[in-house]
């Protein structure tokens, strides 16, 4: 426990120092090139590497890191299959990437039938070179949970900052030279050195690489038998991604409604992406390993969701408060203007109940697919296609992108709630209760917090200080009262995880 507790902390330092970088990367975009078709053509061509980064580091991760390491502690040919298993995945995403350089001009349009004619030739043609390095995206995402099957964690993190410090980087450096494609080259040369890191540490794991694609047959057809549903799981998410962005590139929508979804989500995406990076990985990780002790699991699978609901729901509320300040310090400069941080703030308003129903989601998922559930996930999450479409069709024309936002708050509402209800099914009455318990005293902390900083917004003047001062004032007021909060409503669980961090 105490190396996973390094690594937990070490992760979470380097899940933040990505995020930071991711804004970095960000804020140079909205600077250089504020809200504009290229902006536009740029963030719609980043949903195919977000689509497989998640197919791989969650879709193959929630299938192949149970398998590993039950054939690792049963004596099988662990190694022998995953070998095998690494070598025709690499080789199927090589053809995957020619394919999709040759024919991007065609599907690109076809995903995006109402995308505006000035974004096509940016989002066309971002696409072919994201599909010319995806086989290298491919490999880092798939090492990452060959990686986590050792339990290493921490060489993983650092290929994901690299590739998002690579675009940063050239975005500065090359911006005048090469416009908008100065970020993905960026990327793909920080991702080639992160792959590179990566290899390093596996090989110092004693893992060793060899050029064999014979699988032996139990594990290839449970594989097979499992993959399917999860990979498809894995990408509903980006397909309700791909949804709202298509509606919000409409000839119907306001130019810069990709624009300003994307940067609102970046910000809602910190805690979840710091979550599902870190602590979630080993909480799964631990899951798997205790499969068997039924008195293990519940424990490991209740310190998920506290962990979650008590981190998460306070960040929720701040950032109603706080979450334009924020968005002013992270892109108002350059072309960006203070419209377009409201237009932002907008959707982030609607966005905010994602950073809770999200991350416990997470936990509710890695249970089911620890015990091997992967077809019950799926079943779950493909509906959540057909109400994000609906909700998208029927909103977004009478009011705008901001429904595109809510619609997605919905389906996590939605996601969440058919989740508790089957995994709840089976751990019983009695661990509902024992979540139910320790959710409202979590609950009343993070109002009583919200009360304080909102007051503190009706006595100071909070609108005439510059966006970082008054973040400096609001934010560290929301921590005291929501810390002291906790620990006089919730003693038990402000122990538990005042006492982990120290451990840690």
């Amino acid at each position: 426990m105490s190396s996973l507790k390094k690594a937990a902390i070490w992760t979470t330092l380097l899940a933040l120092l990505l995020k930071l970088s991711g804004f970095i990367r960000e804020a140079i975009v909205a600077r250089e090139f504020g809200v504009s078709a290229e902006t536009e053509g740029y963030f719609l061509a980043f949903g195919f590497i977000t689509l497989v980064i998640a197919m791989i580091s969650t879709g193959f991760n929630n299938v192949f890191l149970p398998m590993y390491i039950k054939a690792r502690q049963n004596g099988k040919m662990a190694d022998t299959n995953a070998n095998a298993l690494l070598n025709r995945a690499m080789v199927l995403f090589g053809v995957i990437s020619v394919v999709g350089y040759f024919t991007a001009e065609h599907f690109v349009p076809f995903i995006y039938p109402t995308m505006k004619a000035e974004i096509a030739p940016y989002a066309i043609t971002i696409t072919q070179f994201f599909f010319a390095g995806m086989f290298l995206i491919a490999l880092t995402s798939i090492l990452d949970s060959y990686l986590q099957s050792r339990r290493i964690f921490v060489p993983s993190q650092l290929s994901k900052l690299l590739g998002t410090l690579g675009a940063a980087i050239f975005a500065i450096l090359f911006s005048d030279v090469w416009g908008i494609y100065s970020l993905v080259y960026g990327f793909l040369a920080g991702t080639l050195i992160g792959t590179i890191v990566q290899l390093v540490f596996l090989r110092r794991s004693s893992y060793l690489w060899k050029p064999d694609f014979k699988m032996q047959k139990d594990f290839q057809k449970a594989f097979l038998i499992l993959i399917v549903p999860s990979l498809l799981n894995s990408v509903v998410g980006q397909v309700n991604l791909f949804v709202n962005k298509a509606f919000a590139a409409g000839e119907n929508v306001q130019l810069g409604a990709v624009t300003y979804l994307n940067n609102a989500s970046l910000l809602i995406s910190i805690p979840n992406a710091i979550y599902a990076t870190t602590l979630a990985a080993i909480i799964f990780t631990l899951m798997s390993e205790q499969i068997e002790d039924g008195r293990k699991f519940r424990d490991t699978f209740f310190r998920g969701m506290e962990i979650s609901l008590i981190t998460l729901l306070p960040i929720a509320i701040g950032l109603f408060f706080v979450g334009e300040q924020a968005l002013a310090v992270i892109y108002e400069r350059g072309k960006f203007s203070t419209e377009d941080t409201y237009n932002t703030y907008v959707a982030l308003m609607w966005y905010l109940p994602i950073i809770v129903f999200q991350g416990m989601q997470l936990i509710l998922s890695k249970s089911m697919y620890a015990r091997g559930k992967t077809a019950v996930v799926f079943r779950i999450s493909v509906t959540t296609i057909a109400v994000n479409f609906i909700l998208n069709w029927f909103l977004v024309d009478q009011y705008g992108y901001p429904a595109l936002a809510f619609a997605a708050s919905i389906v996590s509402v939605y996601y969440f709630t058919v989740s508790m209800i089957v995994v709840y099914k089976d751990l019983g009455m009695a661990e509902f209760k024992r979540f139910a318990d320790m959710a409202w005293r979590v609950v009343i902390p993070a109002a009583v917090m919200g009360v304080a900083v909102w007051g503190s917004r009706e006595v100071l003047p909070v609108d005439a200080w510059p966006a970082v001062v008054a973040l400096g004032v609001l934010v560290p007021i929301g921590v005291i009262v929501y810390v002291g909060a906790v620990r006089v409503v919730y003693p038990a669980g402000f122990k538990r995880l005042v006492g982990m961090v120290r451990r840690g």
